[in-house]
């Protein structure tokens, strides 16, 4: 078993998840990176110095067999983020489906709940576990109706109402664990794949991530944050 602090990633092969897991390398973590391919997977672990953890979030399958593996590997785990998510289709609002919504919450929501369930019972056995999900102030009311946010004017309904989901069972596990810290973290706007490279680089938009998940213990729990500090909901 590792002596090391150990964290998870999700949908970490580039981008977001990836700047987050190398970060946590390198302060001292045992990281496992999680994606669905493995080929690339296994080439963005080696490149960072992580273990590849083959995982798809829409599965329960594959994340049983994910903590079984964490179990067996470290039988705790610190540090859960929750990172993987799609932004789903960009269409006129006439056009939008139940199957379009679908896809984005099995992703973006249900996948997040799937990680929670099978990985609590190492989270119970570490003497700080955290909890951090990946959000957007996308998903914040207040930020919606600031009209000098960029908030206000971009993303869509359906990737937003995730982000939204995301924010509310942030508060209620963060309640309902109080021996765990939950938090939600918003990269903002960041160039990778999901903004068409728009945005501030990978490592401004993993500042609020590797915060929370670094935090010391008796840090925040049920907050939403960027990298410049508190957000409103």
């Amino acid at each position: 078993m590792s002596t090391q602090p150990v964290a998870l990633v999700t949908g970490a092969n580039k981008g977001i998840g990836l700047e987050t897991v190398r970060r946590l390398v390198e302060a001292g973590f045992r990281v496992h990176l999680g994606a669905r391919d493995k080929q690339r997977g296994r080439a963005a672990a080696d490149a960072v110095g992580a273990h590849f953890l083959e995982l798809d979030v829409t599965s329960d399958a594959s994340v049983r067999r994910a903590a079984e593996l964490v179990e067996q590997a470290d039988g705790h785990l610190d540090v859960l983020v929750n990172n993987a998510g799609i932004t789903g289709p960009v269409r006129d609002p006439h056009d939008y489906t139940a199957d379009d919504m679908s896809d984005v919450v099995q992703t973006n929501v249900v996948g997040y709940v799937r990680l929670i369930h099978a990985f609590l019972p190492l989270l119970d056995k570490s003497g700080d576990p955290r909890i951090v999900n990946v959000s957007s102030g996308l998903g914040s009311f207040a930020l919606f109706h600031d009209p000098d946010r960029i908030e206000s004017r971009a993303g869509t309904p359906l990737y937003a109402a995730s982000k939204a989901a995301i924010n509310m069972l942030t508060v209620r596990f963060a309640r309902l664990l109080p021996h765990i810290r939950v938090n939600a973290a918003d990269p903002g706007l960041t160039a990778t794949d999901l903004s068409g490279d728009t945005g501030h680089s990978v490592h401004d938009g993993t500042d609020a991530i590797v915060a929370f998940a670094l935090s010391a213990p008796g840090g925040p729990t049920g907050a939403f944050a960027d990298r410049a500090g508190d957000l409103s909901w």
